[in-house]
């Protein structure tokens, strides 16, 4: 449970128990740990737990007949619900405190959220009654708290929760997965470290074959925050010493061995039967008095409720400044609740300009701070990619391999350009008319690539806005649409300005480039050879041509006339078309982000902006004024939060400084 040191002093050991003056069950420090229980029970009714904030609680929890509503009467010197089947239906939270003896009893119930004052008498009753309403009048089980406050000369100051009784069997009325439910209530309750568990332990049972110590064991291996109370101890007597000495079942706060009040007996006589019974049996008597006896128990719990108060309170006012400074910086980082449309075209003004700057720096700048390990937001090097895999699309497909049917395209256009004039010369229509069939078909390609480019750029944009404009989901639609209006805006100016660079590539062969002459220079040596191997009938017709690669050339030798300005155009146009396609992708790579760089800077501003502001576009901005269910949802919990936290925090302060000021609260 940690090493912080408790806030109070350590109790003597229990002294033997007198049968002629049974000691009182409430310790002699209760006024001590009043505090500390006042500050964790209002704490409890606050609610604080709902906020994560784990409370130091004892938690009640045995099988159906161990005897654990028996206990629970001992320590409280009340009656409480009895009968076939499970009693206890939802948690009890009992809240005993102890008062002088010349004040008359107060007991009261809290049921949902409202205090019920009743008497002694009627107290099992009403108990029954304030079930019925939190758990309705069936026999089935809720979690659903159910207070108890019990204020009376002689009980000592305790907090504890009573648990349903574990049930595998469930009875007429109760639902089949009774057992179930029931496990995971417990489970719930025992798991947090700040639960010390009171397992409650029939004597005459097998301890290790016993439910609740086996879920118990679960949760605390080592045992240091469970306590056992034997009952029974008169029922089952032979061996029970060597039972709570041995511990073969990790118990590591021990046990307490306990005889329940029988019949009609008052708790007086109750207690005297049971001081008698240790004083007297033959087998029980050997029992160590320190472990006997309900007031031996009053006085360990009062002791461990007061260690484990000790030990958690620095940790509980820790974990709530903690969940308030965060809820109070969460609540700060929320949309102001708009009430004017001026307010509205401020926010919204402020909503485009921080999802302009997140573009600028992950479009155009290409840092990628807010998207470290999410590489589709790295823009830049994306679009780099897209345009290398656009380049080798242009390069590799079928209509650029010059291979395929090597010269024959070359042949027939130069036959049907044939004209008069002068010998070995190269018709201009003929270059035009190879270019504009290699352009047309890689035409459609350009296009595709802009689509894709833009479809990108797209979920970027839309990603972004909706990433800010997250607390108005009322704006979000529209954004996302006049965002998609855009970008289709944008990517019809790519459409054009492409489908515009194809028709003028048709049009014109030309280039400064100086790689074009060079590359035509040096396939063109090879031209020799070419004819060389056109003209001699015995030479193999496979040859490997620079620039070309290995190509068939006997269909070639019926056309002897033609094939050197057939080979001196397709060098030609095999240089030239490099620089060609290089032109589409150079294009692209300019044109993008100039494109993105307005739509950034310019477009966005001028359409999206212009569009909300516009007379029928006012009811846009009007929208944002209706703060969305779940933002409404959101503000309201966090303010309940706060406000829970704030006045925990309160009560934790006060406990806090009265320890500071009370030099005997040390250990």
């Amino acid at each position: 449970m940690g090493d912080d040191r408790a806030l109070v002093r350590r109790e003597p050991q229990p002294q033997p128990l007198s049968v002629a003056h049974p000691p009182p069950l409430a310790a002699s420090y209760n006024d001590r740990i009043r505090p500390l229980l006042d500050a964790v029970d209002k704490l409890r009714n606050l609610k604080v737990m709902k906020e994560g904030i784990q409370l130091p609680t004892i938690v009640v929890v045995g099988d159906q007949s161990s005897g654990k509503s028996s206990v629970l009467e001992s320590l409280a010197g009340i009656s409480l619900p009895r009968g076939q089947g499970i009693c206890t239906r939802v948690p009890l939270i009992m809240r005993l405190q102890g008062r002088r003896q010349d004040e008359i009893p107060k007991l009261h119930l809290e049921v949902n959220g409202e205090i019920v004052h009743v008497d002694e008498d009627h107290i099992s009753d009403a108990i029954v009654t304030a079930t019925d309403v939190i758990a309705g009048s069936g026999k089935g089980i809720l979690n659903a708290p159910l207070t108890l406050v019990v204020k009376k000369d002689g009980v000592p100051d305790l907090t504890m929760v009573d648990l349903p009784g574990i049930t595998r069997v469930p009875v007429h009325g109760q639902p089949e997965n009774i057992h179930e439910k029931i496990s995971e209530m417990i489970m719930e309750y025992i798991r947090p470290e700040e639960s010390i568990i009171l397992n409650v332990v029939s004597a005459t049972v097998d301890f290790s074959t016993c439910e609740s110590i086996q879920m118990s064991q679960m949760v605390d291996k080592t045992g240091e925050r469970t306590l056992a109370v034997v009952t029974k101890a008169d029922k089952s007597p032979e061996g029970l010493q060597d039972k709570v000495t041995a511990d073969d079942v990790n118990i590591g706060l021990g046990y307490v061995c306990v005889r329940n009040r029988i019949g009609e007996e008052s708790y007086e006589k109750a207690r005297m039967e049971e001081a008698k019974l240790f004083e007297t049996h033959p087998l029980l008597r050997n029992i160590d008095k320190s472990i006997v006896g309900v007031p031996v128990l009053a006085r360990r719990l009062t002791q461990i409720q007061a260690t484990i108060m000790g030990k958690c309170l620095p940790d509980i006012v820790k974990k709530i400044n903690e969940k308030l400074n965060a809820n109070v910086a969460e609540l700060s980082r929320m949309p102001k609740n708009l009430s004017s449309v001026a307010e509205a075209v401020a926010a919204f003004m402020q909503i485009m300009g921080s999802a302009k700057e997140s573009l600028r720096k992950i479009l155009l700048r290409g840092e990628f701070d807010e998207y470290p390990d999410e590489e589709t937001m790295h823009c830049p090097a994306r679009l780099v990619g897209m345009l290398n895999r656009y380049y080798d699309e242009l390069q590799n497909c079928p209509e650029n391999d010059p291979r395929t049917d090597f010269l024959l395209e070359e042949l027939k256009v130069l036959e049907e350009a044939e004209g008069i004039g002068l010998p070995n010369f190269l018709a201009r229509t003929a270059f035009l008319t190879l270019l504009q069939r290699k352009v047309k078909a890689v035409s459609s390609k350009p296009l595709c690539f802009g689509v894709r480019a833009w479809d990108y750029i797209e979920e970027v944009v839309i990603r972004e806005l909706m990433r800010h404009s997250e607390n108005y989901p009322q704006l979000q639609s529209w954004l996302r649409r006049a965002a998609s209006n855009l970008i289709n805006k944008m990517r019809e100016k790519t459409r054009a300005r492409m489908m515009e660079t194809v028709e003028m590539e048709k049009l014109t062969g030309y280039t400064c480039n100086p790689e074009y002459l060079a590359e035509w220079n040096r396939m063109m040596t090879q031209q020799n050879l070419f004819m060389q191997v056109i003209n001699d009938e015995y030479r193999p017709t496979t040859m490997v041509l620079e620039g070309i690669g290995q190509v068939d050339v006997r269909h070639l030798r019926n056309h002897k006339q033609l094939a050197q300005q057939a080979f001196d155009l397709k060098m030609r146009m095999t240089a030239y078309w490099k620089i060609v396609l290089r032109r589409f992708v150079d294009l692209m790579a300019l044109h993008l982000p100039f494109s993105v760089h307005n739509l950034v800077n310019e477009e966005m501003e001028k359409d999206i902006v212009g569009e909300l502001i516009r007379p029928n576009g006012s009811g846009n901005i009007e929208r944002m004024l209706e703060e969305a269910p779940s933002v409404a949802g959101k503000r309201e919990k966090l303010n309940r939060s706060v406000n829970v936290l704030r006045e925990s925090a309160k009560v934790v302060a006060r406990i806090v400084d009265r320890i500071a000021m009370d030099g005997d609260y040390s250990e």
